[in-house]
């Protein structure tokens, strides 16, 4: 199969791994893989660095079936495609639709890339690979930066890389500079259409709801999306309030506005 990328394209990628140094020689690369558009995009796009980057590195690439009931998962064309940029594949099943009916009440989607990921590190550690490769692009990025705020409180997000230390194996994201339309549009470089998502939940998840809210909003601010994602960089933090202190913090500032000195209890 003939790879070939849009220096745009080529430019994004460059930027993502070499900012935060993501590809070393004797690396073996393990790509989780559904069939969307992300990830195979994510498959073309380091099939194209291993024939461009002046680095020996590995590539691999994983399905995880979640075995949901009554949903067709086209896996053999994505093994096809794999095996069309020489790029090992295989699949594995998980049972991760029983586990979301066990866990009634909680969020599918956390239940779903709880398993999907600590089944990734597993394969990947097993098979002696030392990274894992996930196709989060900038729009993930932004979202989850929103929804972690919208619902814990917290201003973070996922990281380009991150290490885990439980099983020595380091996740990249190489798409991390690259805008969802662009995933989009990449279809028509690398010919494959994307495989439906077997998710019953596809669609109706929290981070659709904040993708629509932020499309909604940035069409009335126009600088919103860009000002989310310069939001994310460590350093862009004005001023914040202090963190809450507790009871026992606060105990000898009360006693003093009261007039009265703090007993030991």
């Amino acid at each position: 199969m003939k790879i070939n990328m849009p220096q745009s394209y080529f430019s994004k990628l460059m930027r993502a791994i070499v900012e935060f140094d993501m590809i070393k020689n004797g690396d073996h690369i393990l790509i989780g893989v559904s069939g969307g558009k992300d990830s195979i995009f994510l498959v073309y796009a380091l099939a194209v660095m291993q024939e461009r980057l002046k680095k020996e590195f590995k590539v691999s690439a994983l399905t995880i079936n979640p075995m949901f009931k009554g949903k067709h998962f086209d896996t053999e064309r994505i093994r096809t495609y794999c095996q069309s940029l020489s790029i090992p594949y295989d699949t594995i099943d998980v049972d991760i639709a029983g586990a979301i009916e066990e866990q009634k009440g909680k969020s599918p989607c956390f239940t779903c890339a709880f398993f999907r990921r600590g089944a990734m590190n597993q394969y990947a550690k097993s098979h002696g690979m030392n990274k894992v490769a996930y196709a989060h692009h900038n729009d993930d990025a932004v979202e989850t930066f929103l929804m972690s705020l919208f619902y814990s409180g917290q201003l973070t997000t996922f990281t380009p890389v991150t290490y885990l230390n439980r099983t020595d194996i380091t996740v990249i994201r190489p798409l991390v500079y690259f805008r969802e339309q662009e995933m989009r549009d990449a279809v028509k470089l690398h010919g494959f259409a994307p495989v439906p998502s077997p998710c019953p939940h596809d669609g109706e998840t929290i981070r659709q709801s904040v993708k629509e809210l932020i499309a909604e909003l940035n069409d009335k601010i126009p600088t919103l999306y860009a000002h989310l994602a310069a939001g994310m960089r460590e350093g862009a933090l004005g001023e914040l309030w202090p963190k809450t202190q507790t009871r026992k913090e606060m105990r000898e500032t009360y006693y003093r506005y009261m007039g009265t000195a703090a007993t030991k209890k």
